[in-house]
């Protein structure tokens, strides 16, 4: 894709957080951004903010683990936008849970709201993409975690398995998902940010469906520790990312020596067995 100018663009999960940014970025390179979120509330806000920027915004509420309503949305941002070329997914959960203490109904949330969103979300949103052969493009949001995997000593004591779990998964599903709609002139990327300015703690409390138990109480709304990446930082790098077709887009260059270590540590263990292995194979 050479420009984002004039191209409609939809964020599910725009209302705050790394789509706030993603939002927000795309209607400063020129895109129609429709802003979608679980709470429809923060979407408008975010509109009215790409409005007062000079940018082409609108609104609209929607659960991303419902397939009907994405359908619904799919229609609409057709309509409202009279194409779609992007497509961001940016929704997900997070919670302080031991992998060992998580039950199914924990484990089933994170998957839920993580993989099987964007999976909907995608599926919703593919009829549209296909349209424009060669000027679509999808980012799916996953994470530094999806890369990682730390411990509570490495995250400030925050059990981050389920998070780091689910956010592998979406790695996965993105890097199979762009080798296979490669051929059809669509893009994919997957989003992997460090720590960024989010609610994300207190939407995940406050918006937990009641088939997963409801919501609970969280922290409140700017309870994110110093520190974190402004959202509206992460825009302009998205934006770069889709431009130029990169699998991976990256927030936090910072992060690469973890990374390598973690790379490093795999190609030692393919060492330690290809030292056991004979002719005929592992001895």
């Amino acid at each position: 894709m050479e420009t984002l100018a004039g191209r409609g663009a939809v964020c599910v999960g725009g209302g705050s957080g790394v789509g706030r940014g993603i939002a927000r970025g795309l209607a400063a390179a020129g895109a129609r951004v429709l802003v979608a979120d679980i709470e429809e509330a923060n979407a408008a806000r975010v509109c009215d903010e790409i409005v007062a920027a000079g940018g082409a915004g609108a609104a609209a509420g929607v659960d991303a683990t419902d397939p009907d309503a994405l359908a619904d949305l799919a229609r609409t941002a057709a309509g409202t936008l009279g194409a779609v070329h992007v497509l961001v997914h940016t929704v997900g959960v997070i919670a302080d849970t031991p992998l060992a203490a998580a039950t199914e109904v924990e484990w089933g949330w994170f998957l839920e709201l993580h993989l099987l969103s964007a999976v909907r979300t995608v599926n919703a949103f593919l009829p549209e993409l296909r349209r424009h052969p060669g000027d679509a493009h999808v980012v799916v949001t996953a994470s530094m975690a999806g890369l990682l995997a730390l411990p509570p000593a490495y995250t400030g004591g925050v059990n981050t398995g389920l998070y780091s779990v689910a956010k592998h998964a979406l790695v996965g599903y993105g890097e199979m998902l762009r080798g296979e709609l490669a051929d059809e002139g669509i893009g994919v990327s997957v989003l992997c940010p460090g720590r960024v300015s989010s609610n994300l703690a207190a939407t995940s409390a406050r918006n937990r469906p009641d088939r997963f138990g409801g919501a609970f109480a969280g922290p409140p709304d700017g309870s994110e520790p110093p520190g974190a990446m402004p959202n509206e930082a992460v825009g302009p790098i998205v934006v770069r990312g889709i431009l130029g077709d990169r699998a991976f887009i990256l927030t936090h260059p910072e992060a690469r020596p973890m990374v390598e270590r973690r790379q490093q540590a795999l190609l030692a263990d393919f060492a330690y067995f290809a030292e056991a292995s004979g002719p005929s194979g592992p001895t």
